[in-house]
């Protein structure tokens, strides 16, 4: 446990994480990734390109040092990271690596003025509460996937049992075990881990399932994105028959049991979750308002699905907006932009809802803006980031 006076000094260096922490964890990833390639796989680079994997650390990191007194204030960011931990596989050997980085990265960005002994004593401390709480974590996580039915422990292999294009831009890839064994059971939400050798490296990526684990095969459903190494050599160079390596699936942002209207708002290939989280909710009598947006038709992935299951199921009402009106039949039910006047009159009339919103960031950000102006309970309006947590306001 942190001593009084580490979380003091601790707290004494939030302000300078709010002026300068992207910075200093800029610096703290350039170094690590140059220094320690065994942890490069662990890193998805263009997120790193694009600064958004360190502005996220640097946002969590503040939050640490903010709440250092009391870090049940954390809320869920602790258990989306252990949960992105697991999806990739973190280690308890992956995090001197990263202790030493960061302190070393907080001595060379503050200077020995601002780092001094006792600053980095204070640090050293906090990283190694930290390194424990999470350790612990994932370690009681991989042993329950490894012990329960179907599950299992680091890399396993798999079969690519079927590959189907369900848009111009999006590909649906089944997987089965190679063992032919049961697999671990998932729930509508989560994603799985994957493990790739491109060109002699190493790289991980995580995917949501966009159907039901319930008939002994995983589904993931991959844009093709411009430059995307992971998925640009799925959607070229991953053909049935070949195998893959898969971690257990993992995530937090789950499919919570309620008996609440559901309503299940996806921009794009934000879609993927959304298919699995409809499966499970249309096996009870629960209404489903399902909001899909797309660029234009044909990137519009699972329509035909979509429909055939409102066709069978009364409690399902499902509306589409395109950004544009390529001509592409047949129409949505809106073009433009997803407008708030337009969410609400697809909302049930009582706003007494769970909500699930997942897309590109903007999207997100307008879709939560407009869900609590008209009156959805914020604690019943849920989102997830593909990749690094951002703020949305």
């Amino acid at each position: 446990m942190l001593s009084v006076q580490d979380r003091a000094i601790i707290k004494s260096t939030v302000p300078l994480l709010e002026s300068g922490g992207e910075a200093l964890i800029t610096h703290f990833y350039r170094m690590m990734l140059s220094e320690y390639p065994e942890v490069r796989p662990l890193f998805n680079q263009a997120h790193q390109a694009s600064g958004d994997q360190p502005r996220a650390l640097a946002n969590g990191v503040l939050m640490y040092a903010r709440h250092i007194d009391q870090l049940d204030q954390l809320g869920d960011l602790v258990a989306k990271i252990i949960n992105k931990h697991v999806a990739l596989q973190i280690l308890p050997e992956h995090y001197p690596i990263v202790g030493a980085c960061l302190l070393r990265a907080i001595s060379e960005v503050l200077g020995d003025e601002i780092a001094t002994p006792e600053v980095m004593s204070a640090w050293g401390a906090a990283y190694g509460q930290l390194a424990d709480i999470l350790i612990g974590a994932e370690s009681a996580i991989y042993d329950q996937k490894e012990q329960a039915v179907g599950g299992w422990r680091g890399a396993r292999e798999f079969i690519v049992a079927a590959k189907v294009q369900e848009s111009a831009e999006i590909t649906s890839f089944y997987f089965e075990p190679a063992d032919k064994g049961p697999i671990l059971a998932a729930e509508p939400g989560q994603y799985i881990g994957m493990q790739l050798f491109l060109d002699g490296e190493e790289i991980r990526r995580n995917y949501s399932l966009s159907a039901l684990a319930n008939n002994g095969q995983y589904r993931i459903s991959v844009k093709r994105e411009p430059g995307g190494r992971a998925s640009n050599y799925l959607h070229d160079q991953l053909h049935v028959g070949d195998s893959i390596q898969l971690f257990p699936p993992s995530g937090e942002f789950t499919l919570a049991a309620s008996d609440k209207p559901l309503v299940l708002i996806s921009g794009g290939v934000g879609i993927t979750p959304t298919l699995a989280m409809l499966e499970a909710a249309l096996a009870t009598e629960r209404p489903v308002h399902f909001i899909h947006c797309a660029r234009n038709g044909s990137v519009h992935a699972f329509r035909d699905w979509v429909d055939g299951l409102a066709a069978r199921h009364p409690q399902l009402k499902r509306f589409y907006c395109y950004a544009e009106d390529d001509g592409a039949s047949p129409a949505a039910d809106s073009v433009g932009l997803l407008s708030r006047e337009q969410l609400g009159e697809w909302l049930p009339a009582q706003r007494d809802v769970d909500a699930y919103f997942l897309g590109p960031k903007g999207f997100m950000g307008a879709i939560k803006r407009h869900l609590n102006a008209l009156g959805v309970p914020e604690q019943q309006s849920r989102y997830e980031f593909f990749g690094p947590a951002a703020a949305l306001e």
